[in-house]
């Protein structure tokens, strides 16, 4: 009979670490414990796109700023709005696409050449990042640089090193779409 007891708490440590591996990977469950805080740079990423300036930044600010797309609405959703800032939230499959994070950020815009993010709530205790977009030869580069930071010393490291590439691959396949969607909105001109 002991052993049926040794059984259920195996289980039951099982399900709360289970639980709690899927709330820190989709965010729902924050954890910032401000100790053994380590940081590691996100980027830099850059992209030239044929496009001028202005067009590129209207780009990237139209899912929080004005009207977004639908494929947007299902990865934004604009929580509060002000002048030159937002509260947002993004949504970002995972796993293979079977869960999703959510993660809640500031966006603030320095029209026309930068967009800066800070997260509120995700998976890591802090992140900040920025879109700096400067006049080309070519048209505009577009410099994502960033900052992730962990808690918990060796244990929260590993963890940045396992999310900050899945973070990194999201950001660039957003630049590509800025790119895609700046260059041909470029053209239409």
């Amino acid at each position: 009979m002991a052993w049926i007891g040794a059984l259920g708490v195996v289980t039951v440590a099982g399900a709360g670490a289970a639980g709690g591996y899927l709330g820190l990977v989709t965010g729902a469950l924050p954890l910032d414990m401000g100790v053994g805080r380590r940081t590691r740079p996100l980027g830099p990423q850059s992209v030239d796109i044929a496009a001028p300036r202005e067009v590129v930044f209207d780009v990237i600010a139209q899912p929080y700023l004005g009207r977004a797309t639908r494929a947007m609405r299902e990865k934004v959703m604009v929580l509060e709005q002000g002048s030159d800032m937002v509260l947002a939230a993004h949504r970002t499959p995972v796993v293979g696409g079977r869960l999703t994070a959510t993660t809640v950020e500031t966006v603030r815009f320095t029209r026309p050449e930068r967009v800066d993010f800070r997260l509120v709530r995700g998976p890591v205790p802090a992140v900040t990042e920025s879109f700096t977009l400067t006049e080309h030869e070519s048209g505009t580069r577009l410099v994502y640089e960033g900052e992730l930071a962990t808690d918990l010393w060796r244990a929260g490291q590993w963890w940045g090193g396992l999310l900050a590439p899945r973070w990194e691959a999201t950001v660039a396949a957003s630049l590509g779409a800025v790119r895609q969607e700046a260059e041909r909105r470029s053209t239409l001109r």
